[in-house]
């Protein structure tokens, strides 16, 4: 695998775990709970040049190459593999992102099923599951001396074919035990997201002071942004000298003022409880609206990070309770 593709998975580091290159497989570490950044980051680069240019009596424009190599995501939970089953749904739509669908188009997912999920996982509520293979090429369970390895796609065959000597037919107890690691680690999951109903109850409380009461605690900090599966805010910018530049994809966030700020000055959500609330109708309602799917995998991350703990999972369960 390793002489045939990039291959990125779960490393170690100085107390986090990130999706790095690896050279070799004695630098993965398969015992985490999941990555502190979402592996998105290998699609949707947090900074990325899309053209460079030189300035002179006229510009000429260099072109980037889309990227052509091809990768291996090693070791991803099914939530972070969700979630970029709808990001695909943001970059392949009716104005396509040419660098985001090279790399996702040359890029196989080989997930690792979630056997301890955390506390605060609730992925079960967004109809997906610890060792859900629905958005996999393959998917590997450990199942105590060995894995249970599913594969789902052509692309996972195409790995899998490599990889033949290392494979033996899978016997009906392995199944079971396969099935018995998902059980326990769907029990293990004991946080919950009522979302019936939800668009429906966000339509009518759009100017209820719930939030501004939520805005209250939040600090305006973004990190619940940056460390989301699904959130895709991105700015760009051109960088320059006297004599060249390059034009640059960023990553950025609706939690910031700036991110709204027009040049006439307006702002059309000029205070932290406007960003708030568009924060969760952006994932509760505008995106089930526009894309019928609810962008939120219930990887927890954010309730993990905030700063001041707001909490999702109880932001919508308050939300749902509101007298409208």
């Amino acid at each position: 695998m390793l002489a045939e593709y990039q291959v990125f998975g779960p490393v170690h580091d100085d107390g986090v775990t990130l999706f790095r290159q690896i050279k070799d497989p004695s630098e993965l570490d398969l015992q985490f709970s999941n990555s502190s950044m979402p592996p998105k980051a290998l699609l949707l680069r947090q900074t990325e040049t899309l053209f460079k240019f030189r300035l002179g009596r006229t510009v000429k424009i260099d072109r980037v190459n889309l990227p052509d190599d091809r990768t291996v995501i090693f070791g991803i939970r099914p939530c972070d593999a969700r979630s970029l089953t709808i990001l695909d749904q943001v970059f392949k739509g009716e104005y396509e992102d040419p660098y985001y669908l090279a790399k996702r188009k040359n890029t196989v997912l080989v997930g690792l099923s979630c056997t301890r999920p955390e506390v605060n996982c609730f992925c079960t509520s967004l109809n997906d599951g610890p060792a859900s293979a629905e958005n996999m090429d393959v998917l590997f369970t450990d199942i105590g001396e060995k894995y249970y390895v599913e594969v789902k796609s052509d692309k996972g065959k195409h790995l899998i074919a490599g990889m033949k000597g290392l494979l033996t037919s899978a016997k009906e107890e392995n199944e079971k035990k396969k099935k018995e690691v998902e059980r326990k680690a769907v029990a293990s999951i004991t946080r919950s997201m009522n979302i019936e109903g939800l668009v429906n109850t966000l339509d009518n409380m759009f100017e209820n002071p719930f939030w501004q009461t939520i805005a209250m605690k939040c600090l305006g900090c973004g990190v619940c942004t940056y460390l989301c599966p699904t959130c895709h805010c991105f700015d760009i910018q051109d960088e320059t000298t006297v004599t060249k530049g390059a034009r640059v994809c960023v990553w950025d966030s609706c939690m910031y003022p700036e991110y709204t700020s027009q040049a006439s000055g307006y702002n059309p959500r000029p205070g932290r409880m406007n960003r708030v609330r568009n924060r969760v109708y952006h994932k509760f309602n505008y995106f089930p609206k526009n894309l019928d799917v609810t962008a939120c995998v219930g990887c927890g991350r954010c309730i993990d990070n905030c700063p001041v703990n707001v909490d999702i999972v109880d932001v919508v369960t308050r939300a749902q309770e509101v007298k409208v």
